[in-house]
């Protein structure tokens, strides 16, 4: 008997393929402690084993993925500094385990990335989008960074479009991203959406198992030496700045204008 998920859906196809896909539709899958938990069994464990060929993650529901939960950021605004930490760790960890995966993963994406979700999509090896997805790093308007997701995010768009994104906190469009290098192929339609993400999965069926891994290692190795080197380093920094700016004067004023429905002090009157 499988595994049983609450907020994601794992199912392995007689090809090969397991497809990870985000299951809280009605909150726009958005990202809580329990689903960085399930993802990181999903991509810890059950994408390792020999029967798992290529791993395909999306979304069910309107959107792929749009951030963090609000009752998530509501109990992090509560939470001590120490709380907080252990709580980015597990986030920075998560996303270092999809990263690292050794298998092809696919992230079919629509709707919206947002926040986390754009981190997400920044761990896929090949990305289809849907035309009319967006796309958004805007976590500074709550007083908050992309901390966690830092590491993976910039070397996927380099650094002057990630200064950009990070600081200007709006939204771009699939072909956008595209050019930006977060998405691969954009695709206007469901159906020529899913005929796409087909596409590459047949593709990559074609290919040596062996090689596909050793070929996501090679591109790690050659373009990540350094950081890989400190890889543990990098990853406490990130957890340990996100939760100290949880925790900030200010970052507790963003949490909760954002959460209030209101405007976070910092903003001049009018």
């Amino acid at each position: 008997m499988g595994a049983v998920f609450q907020t994601i859906e794992v199912e392995l196809t007689a090809r090969g393929i397991l497809v990870v896909a985000l299951n809280r539709p009605g909150l726009r899958n958005a990202f809580n402690e329990v689903m960085v938990e399930e993802l990181s069994r999903a991509f810890g464990l059950r994408a390792l084993e020999p029967d798992v060929r290529v791993v395909v993650l999306r979304g069910h529901g309107p959107v792929f993925c749009a951030g963090a939960d609000l009752n998530w950021l509501r109990a992090a605004a509560e939470r001590s500094y120490d709380e907080n930490l252990d709580d980015t760790r597990k986030l920075a960890r998560l996303f270092a385990i999809m990263n690292e995966c050794p298998k092809p993963v696919i992230g079919a994406i629509h709707g919206a990335a947002i926040g986390g979700g754009v981190g997400l999509v920044s761990v896929c090896d090949l990305v289809v989008a849907e035309g009319e997805t967006l796309f958004s790093l805007s976590e500074v308007r709550l007083g908050l960074i992309p901390a966690c997701i830092g590491p993976f995010v910039i070397p996927k768009i380099g650094v002057s479009n990630a200064r950009a994104l990070f600081i200007g906190a709006g939204r771009i469009g699939a072909e956008r991203a595209r050019e930006l290098g977060l998405v691969h192929e954009v695709v206007s339609g469901r159906e020529q959406w899913e005929d796409a993400v087909e596409r590459i999965v047949a593709r990559l069926l074609e290919c040596g198992p062996g090689a596909l891994n050793a070929a996501k290692r090679l591109v790690q190795e050659l373009t990540w030496p350094e950081r890989r080197a400190n890889h543990a380093d990098v990853l406490e920094y990130v957890a340990r700045l996100l939760a100290e700016l949880r925790v900030s004067e200010e970052g507790q004023e963003g949490l909760r204008a954002f959460l209030e429905k209101r405007k976070p002090a910092w903003l001049p009157d009018g």
